[in-house]
């Protein structure tokens, strides 16, 4: 866990602060990560993130999971993405808040429904369509 805390560190650090696609992608790649895959479980190879994590703890956690969530779609909006494409990403956090306040199964919920990587989808088609020089080729 130290490890992950360590490049958790280092990511965000590196991390630009810019306005452009570029650096939108790049910072909302990084909070996806975050959020829905920050590090497996061991023994059965589930990757998790914080949104599961701090969703363990009744109510408050899944009010928490649902503030860093929206991030994601403050900074879509911040780019200029539309009301609709806004809207639904809103709707996929309320889908994920609302399940998850409910015991046992909004928890099982979290590792099904994963609504940061929705969102990230929704985002990287926007980037692809009208940003496509934003695009980040990995080896």
């Amino acid at each position: 866990m130290a490890g992950s805390a360590q490049q958790a560190r280092r990511m965000t650090a590196e991390l630009p602060f810019g306005r452009d696609a570029a650096s939108v992608r790049q910072r909302v790649t990084a909070a996806e990560k975050l959020l829905e895959r920050a590090f497996v479980i061991p023994g059965i190879g589930q990757p998790v993130g914080l949104d599961a994590v701090v969703g363990l703890v009744p109510v408050a956690g899944d009010a928490i999971g649902a503030l860093m969530g929206l991030y994601l779609a403050w900074d879509a909006r911040n780019l200029g993405m539309s009301k609709w494409q806004v809207a639904r990403m809103l709707g996929n956090i309320g889908i994920d808040a609302a399940l998850g306040v409910v015991p046992l199964i909004g928890d099982l919920f979290d590792f099904v429904y994963r609504s940061n990587s929705r969102n990230l989808k929704i985002i990287l088609r926007h980037l692809d369509k009208h940003h496509p020089s934003s695009r980040i080729i990995e080896a």
